[in-house]
C-alpha cells in the first residue's frame, strides 16, 4: 500500500532531458520527475510515489488530504502510536539500545 501526500511545485527545471522539479510537502522539499505530468505549473500540486509525479490534484484536494493525515496522526497518537504504528515507548526503547550498542 502506498501513502502519498501531496506536494506543491515550488520550482521546475530539466536534468538529463526530463522534466524535474522541487516539491514542498509542508515545510520539507524534495525533487520529482514530472515527465508523467507535463502540464504541471509552479504553484500547482502533485501526487508523488517512487520519485515520479502520477497526478496533478487542486490546492482544495490537497487541503482535504493534509487535513485527513493531522486526524491520522492525532488518532494514532491517542493510541500511543506513531504514524507507522509503532509504540512510542518501544522506539524510544530501540534509540536506548542503539546507543548503547
Amino acid at each position: 500500500m502506498c501513502l502519498a501526500i501531496p506536494g506543491k511545485l515550488i520550482e521546475l527545471y530539466e536534468e538529463n532531458g526530463l522534466k524535474m522539479g522541487k516539491l514542498d510537502y509542508a515545510g520539507t522539499v524534495n525533487t520529482a520527475c514530472l515527465a508523467y505530468v507535463p502540464e504541471i505549473k509552479v504553484g500547482q500540486y502533485a501526487v508523488v510515489h517512487a520519485g515520479f509525479a502520477i497526478s496533478v490534484i487542486d490546492e482544495e484536494e490537497a487541503q482535504k488530504t493534509y487535513e485527513l493525515w493531522d486526524e491520522m496522526v492525532e488518532g494514532a497518537a491517542k493510541e500511543g502510536l506513531d504514524i507507522f504504528g509503532m509504540p512510542f515507548d518501544e522506539k524510544a526503547e530501540d534509540k536506548k539500545r542503539d546507543v548503547k550498542e
